[in-house]
């Protein structure tokens, strides 16, 4: 019996810090491979990712994991009051970077599909997708992954992403989706001039705030049945203008728009166009949009994943959790162009902390809940 405690401390000690692999996929492989699974490196564009198949390719059945052991910076060291990749077990938790966001998630899946397999081989498969560029820019991660997969004739008939999404108690939420994610550059370009003649000058600034208020004040939507109302927030207002007695010619802004279902990355980009067109007509300023859309919403409807995934957790931790869409993107964005994907893991409010943490026994209840899925999904088909 693989000990899912253990293996997360192992892995936080490896310093995989986006994009380095730092020897936590080489240890994962190490370990799948003796335990029969059909191992391969899938590394692109010096990302690592590992592919791990238990059982027959292309079996009508088969069973799929995703997650991710790279992790995000620790910040200032002195910060720390235990040494982030120590994998130090004290006062009932894991300590580490890594420990909540997601090497526990791994560590738990792992440690499922091990002792499953063998002790009770199942007719079917089981895959673990396991990148090392889900906290950076996820070109070259799972998406590699599944491109992979694609060309080689592997699938997963469905698939259990392991990200913590449970707010504050083990196993009261799971994700059945995601909302869309967008950021937006807007770029006003004008003419410059001396502030005493204004009328000598183009001047961008009141262009540029007028359609930041009209796009602040404006209501994308009411929501839908699982989603919240989608949100734009402003993040940022930049001109780089010392001069008091200039007028500058260019001035720039951000925003992130966080969209559910009712919008795609194209249609929001057409209406931020738009937009802009109305306000900078007649103004002799211009404004250029340039949208960069990280991730489309996505559902996978209530069913018999989510079905499966609720029953394991009620099992397990004694509560059935609330099927959501909240927070922010993940890489069951990329999996839900391939198979029904939903996520279940820790409670998340550490992640990407100072000292960040996982309850041992939430580690141990999370393997608990995903044996309890292999066994209902291979014993029920």
């Amino acid at each position: 019996m693989i000990d899912p405690v253990q293996l997360t401390a192992d892995l936080v000690r490896c310093p995989s810090v986006t994009p380095e692999e730092g020897g936590a996929l080489a240890l994962l492989e190490r370990m799948l491979t003796e335990a029969g699974f059909a191992c391969t490196r899938v590394d692109r564009n010096g990302t690592a990712n590992l592919f791990a198949r238990w059982g027959a390719k292309g079996h009508t059945r088969s069973f799929g994991f995703n997650g991710h052991t790279d992790v995000v910076p620790i910040g200032t060291r002195a910060d720390w009051s235990r040494d982030p990749f120590g994998g130090e077990l004290a006062d009932g938790r894991l300590w580490g970077r890594g420990a909540c966001d997601m090497k526990s998630g791994v560590a738990a899946f792992v440690a499922a599909a091990v002792d499953f397999v063998q002790a009770t081989p199942p007719d079917g498969a089981i895959i673990l997708a396991i990148t090392g560029d889900e906290e950076g820019p996820a070109q070259d991660g799972t998406v590699a992954l599944l491109d992979w997969m694609d060309a080689q004739g592997e699938a997963m008939s469905v698939c259990l992403v392991g990200e913590p999404t449970c707010p504050e108690r083990m196993g009261e939420m799971m994700k059945i989706g995601r909302r869309g994610s967008m950021n937006a550059t807007i770029t006003a370009r004008g003419r410059q001039g001396h502030s005493a003649y204004p009328h000598r000058a183009a001047n961008p600034l009141p262009v540029l705030v007028r359609l930041l208020d009209r796009l602040a004040r404006h209501e994308l939507d009411q929501g839908t049945d699982h989603f919240d109302p989608s949100t734009l927030a402003l993040t940022t207002v930049d001109v780089g203008n010392d001069a008091t007695n200039v007028i500058p010619a260019t001035a720039r802004a951000g925003l992130n728009i966080r969209f559910n279902d009712l919008h795609s990355g194209a249609s929001l980009s057409e209406w931020l166009c738009a937009q802009a067109a109305e306000v900078c007509a007649g103004t002799g300023v211009t404004l250029d949009v340039a949208v960069s859309v990280s991730g489309e919403a996505f559902l996978t409807p209530p069913g018999p994943l989510s079905d499966l995934v609720a029953r394991a957790v009620q099992t397990e931790c004694g509560i059935t959790p609330k099927l959501s869409t909240s927070g922010g993107t993940s890489d069951a964005r990329f999996v839900k162009n391939h198979c029904p994907v939903v996520e279940f893991g820790l409670v998340g409010q550490s992640m990407h902390q100072v000292d960040e943490f996982a309850e041992i026994e939430h580690i141990e209840q999370l393997k608990h809940v995903y044996s309890r899925v292999l066994q209902d999904y291979f014993g029920g088909c």
